[in-house]
C-alpha cells in the first residue's frame, strides 16, 4: 500500500506531487493530462515570478518540474473514477480498471467550466471564447465584448474587463441580476457596461475568430444579434468530484468541503485542493499553494499522526 495517491494534473496536483517528492513520500499521481484549465490561454500574466507565459508553456513547465522528482510514480492518460474505503486506507480504480491502494488520498481534480452548449462555442474556444476574465481580459483592449452570466462571476468578469474593453454587454437569462448588489453597483458605475435582460444565447458566430453572438429576447421571442470580438462565458463551474460522492461531504455546488487551514475533507485520510474544493478564489497560484499546504499536512499525519 502506497502512502499517498494524488488525483489530478493541474497546479494543485503538480505542486503537491513536487512536495511529496521532496519529502520522499511513497506517492503515485493519477493524471489524465497536465494541462489544467488555463492551457487554452494565450497569455497568462498573473503567474507569480513570470511576467508573461502561455497556458501551454505553463502546463509544460509544471509537468517537467514534477517529472524531475525521484520516486514519484505517474499514471498518465487515466482518471481516478472510483474511490472506496479499505482497511488501512483507500482504493482508487482508474478509468482503465487499474487498482491503486494508498493510506491517504489528495483530490486535486479541479473543475470544468459550465458551458453554454451552443453552436460555435467549441469552435471558437481560445479564439474569442473565454472562460477566465482574470487571465485574458487584457487581451481584449479596445474591443467590444459580451459576458454571458448574471451571477457574481459574470459581474466580476465585467469588472475585470472595464480597464481594457471599449464596450461590455452582460447577457442575463432573467429580468434580474443574481450577483451581489454591491458588485452590481460597481458594474453600473461604468459607462462602458450595459445589461441585456431576458436573453438566452443561441449561437456564437465568427470566421476564424469571434465576430458576434445570436440571442433570443425571451420577453418578445425576437432573435437578435450582437457584434462582439469576445465572449466571456461565466455561467458557473462544475467540480470534478464525482469519484468521492457519497464518501466525503460536498457543498450544494458539488465542491469538496475542506478545512482551509489543512485541506482536510470530512473523512480522515482524504484531502482536497484547488478548484474541486470549496476554498474561495479559483486561481492557479492559490491552487498551487493549497496543494502544497495539503500535502504537508498529509506528511505530518502520516509521520506523526497529527
Amino acid at each position: 500500500m502506497r502512502e499517498l495517491v494524488i488525483l489530478g494534473g493541474g497546479p494543485a496536483a503538480v505542486s503537491a506531487g513536487i512536495y511529496a517528492g521532496r519529502k520522499k513520500m511513497d506517492t503515485v499521481i493519477i493524471a489524465h493530462d497536465f494541462n489544467g484549465q488555463s492551457v487554452v490561454s494565450d497569455k497568462i500574466e498573473n503567474w507569480i515570478g513570470i511576467k508573461e507565459i502561455s497556458g501551454f508553456d505553463l502546463a509544460k513547465s509544471l509537468e517537467e518540474h514534477l517529472r524531475s522528482q525521484e520516486g514519484i510514480e505517474i499514471v498518465e492518460g487515466e482518471k481516478g473514477e472510483i474511490i472506496e474505503r479499505i482497511d488501512g486506507g483507500f482504493s482508487v480504480k482508474t478509468s482503465s480498471g487499474k487498482i491503486i491502494e494508498a493510506r491517504s488520498a489528495l483530490i486535486a481534480t479541479g473543475g470544468r467550466h459550465r458551458r453554454l452548449n451552443v453552436p460555435g462555442e467549441d469552435k471558437f474556444d481560445g479564439k474569442g471564447v473565454v472562460f477566465c476574465s482574470t487571465c485574458d481580459a487584457p487581451l481584449f483592449r479596445n474591443k467590444e465584448v459580451v459576458v454571458v452570466g448574471g451571477g457574481n462571476a459574470g459581474l466580476e468578469a465585467a469588472i475585470d474587463l472595464i480597464p481594457y474593453a471599449s464596450k461590455i454587454s452582460i447577457i442575463v437569462r432573467t429580468d434580474k441580476v443574481k450577483g451581489d448588489p454591491q458588485t452590481l453597483d460597481m458594474v453600473k458605475a461604468s459607462d462602458k457596461v450595459s445589461i441585456i435582460y431576458n436573453a438566452t444565447t443561441k449561437e456564437i458566430m465568427g470566421d476564424g475568430f469571434v465576430s458576434g453572438i445570436k440571442y433570443t429576447d425571451t420577453a418578445s421571442g425576437e432573435e437578435k444579434e450582437l457584434a462582439v470580438q469576445g465572449v466571456f462565458v461565466e455561467v458557473g463551474t462544475v467540480p470534478n468530484s464525482d469519484m468521492v460522492k457519497g464518501i466525503v461531504e460536498l457543498d450544494e455546488k458539488g465542491q469538496i468541503k475542506i478545512d482551509c487551514r489543512t485541506g482536510r475533507s470530512s473523512v480522515l485520510g482524504i484531502w482536497a485542493a484547488g478548484d474541486v474544493s470549496d476554498a474561495p478564489y479559483k486561481q492557479n497560484n492559490i491552487a498551487a499553494g493549497d496543494g502544497i499546504k495539503a500535502v504537508l499536512n498529509v506528511y505530518d499525519w502520516l509521520r506523526n499522526g497529527k
